[in-house]
């Protein structure tokens, strides 16, 4: 299906681009936390392809892409060395960053869900496995990185919930004979934009009603 939406390399360029951002996250983490070049390495790459290697073990399509396709192991390395050596020029761009970490959260989710479905899982079970895709790699990373993860924490802007919409929305198109390559793109759209209004009006999911106000809020 996947081929259907995308040529190879269009999807193999926009895989490259999405794993790239992601790991330039995970590698700035890393050096805000004080590791060593190992350090900055190995989060560079849990962030950029745990995702994806979850999702391929769980739907059984080994061996994963991220160790069969040598460009996937060594782009989050270039990353990694990039922010080894520039990393106070990376952080003044933050925000672009941010920006397209957001996109590769978008394509992520749309490509992971497709990916899955193709594998045999029913809807609900691709689309959860869509936003395992885009969010697990994060997860881990802050998980390595001795964090609560950032899609756990309440007083950071909306992550998960663009990643599980653009999963919702391939979803009900693959429901309606209506998945293509207009509809998926747009589906990537709408996960984009929805994290760039988060970042930018700071939307946060709700916390639980009747908090005692009194109790201590932890950061």
């Amino acid at each position: 299906m996947l081929h259907e939406l995308f040529t190879p390399s269009v999807q193999h360029a926009l895989d490259l681009a999405g794993i790239f951002v992601f790991a330039i996250s995970g590698a700035l983490l890393a050096v805000r936390k004080n590791f060593d070049v190992f350090g900055i390495a190995v989060l560079a790459e849990v962030t950029a392809l745990g995702g994806g290697l979850l999702r391929d073990m769980i739907i059984g399509a080994v061996p994963p892409a991220a160790f069969s396709d040598l460009g996937y192991f060594l782009t989050p390395l270039v990353a990694a060395a990039l922010v080894f050596f520039l990393h106070p020029q990376v952080e003044r761009i933050q925000v672009g960053v941010n920006v397209f970490d957001a996109a590769g959260l978008g394509l992520f989710s749309v490509t992971g869900t497709t990916k899955a479905y193709e594998y045999g899982l029913g809807l609900t079970p691709s689309a959860a496995l869509g936003l395992a895709t885009a969010v697990g790699g994060g997860v881990l990373r802050d998980v390595l990185a001795n964090e609560v993860p950032s899609l756990l924490r309440w007083d950071r802007d909306l992550y998960a919930v663009p990643a599980m919409v653009g999963a919702i929305l391939v979803v009900l198109c693959i429901r309606f004979d209506a998945l293509n390559a207009v509809t998926s793109g747009l589906a990537v759209v709408t996960a984009f934009v929805l994290r760039l209004l988060a970042m930018r009006f700071h939307w946060r999911a709700p916390r639980a009603w009747h908090r005692s106000s009194a109790a201590a809020e932890e950061v």
